[in-house]
């Protein structure tokens, strides 16, 4: 599992967006607005992946 922090996340809204981009490419991840991070199950594929959707949507994937 990777942890990519994600300051920009500030809302449910944010959550339901980075969810459903997320699950549209297969990806197996969980969402923490808490802690502002989306923790990323798979391959250095998928964790490139999973950053290239968040920086589609606008957040920045550390």
């Amino acid at each position: 599992m990777t942890v990519l922090n994600v300051p920009e996340m500030h809302c449910e809204k944010c959550v339901e967006r980075i969810n459903k981009a997320l699950t549209e490419e297969g990806l197996t991840f969980s969402v923490s607005l808490a802690d502002k991070t989306v923790s990323v199950d798979g391959c250095e594929n998928c964790i490139a992946k999973a950053k290239e959707v968040l920086d589609d949507l606008g957040f920045t994937a550390e």
